[in-house]
C-alpha cells in the first residue's frame, strides 16, 4: 500500500484569494513546492482535493480551472516536484447538493482506491475544517496550516507549510 499526501488547494497550495479564476491570481504559497517534492522523494502520492464551486456560480468554467491546473502541474515539474492527481468538485451548495464536495468523503475515497493509499500512513493539510473533517473520518492524520483556530480538531498545526516537513519522515 501508497502512503498519501492530500492536499486542498486553495489556501494550501496557493494564497488564498477568493475565487482563482486566471492564471493572474494564482501565486504558490510559501514552502509548498519543496513540501511537495520532499513528499515525492519520500514516496508519496500527491493528492489535491479541492472544492471548485466557482464553476457551479458560473464564474469559471471546467476549461479555465483546467488551464490553472496545467500550470500549476508544469510549474512544479520545473521544480522537480510532481502532483499525482488533482480531483475538484465543481459544485456549490448554494447551486446543488453532491456527494463528491469536501466535507464529504467521496474524493478522498476515489484517490485511496485509485492510488491503493493506506490512510493510516497518510495526512491531510488544510486551512479549514471541512478540508479535515473527510480525512479524519476516513483514519488520515490532519494538518491545519494557517492561523489556529481553537474549534478546528485536527491531529497537528503548523503556522507554515515548511514546518510541516518534519512529520513526513
Amino acid at each position: 500500500m501508497n502512503k498519501g499526501l492530500f492536499l486542498d488547494r486553495d489556501g494550501v497550495i496557493n494564497e488564498e484569494v477568493g475565487y482563482v479564476t486566471s492564471l493572474d491570481k494564482f501565486c504558490f504559497k510559501p514552502g509548498i513546492v519543496e513540501l511537495i517534492s520532499m513528499a515525492n522523494w519520500l514516496d508519496y502520492k500527491v493528492i489535491v482535493i479541492t472544492n471548485q464551486g466557482g464553476i457551479s456560480k458560473g464564474l469559471y468554467s471546467h476549461k479555465q480551472l483546467q488551464i490553472i491546473h496545467e500550470f500549476m502541474l508544469n510549474r512544479l515539474i520545473v521544480f522537480d516536484a510532481k502532483i499525482d492527481q488533482i480531483y475538484y468538485c465543481p459544485h456549490h451548495p448554494d447551486q446543488s447538493r453532491c456527494l463528491c464536495r469536501k466535507p464529504g468523503k467521496l474524493l478522498f475515497e476515489r484517490a485511496i482506491h485509485q492510488f491503493n493509499i493506506d490512510p493510516k500512513l497518510s495526512f491531510m493539510l488544510g486551512d479549514k475544517q471541512h478540508d479535515l473533517t473527510p480525512a479524519k473520518l476516513l483514519g488520515i492524520t490532519t494538518v491545519l496550516v494557517g492561523v489556529q483556530d481553537p474549534i478546528y480538531a485536527a491531529d497537528y498545526y503548523f503556522p507554515e507549510i515548511s514546518d510541516v516537513l518534519s512529520i513526513l519522515v
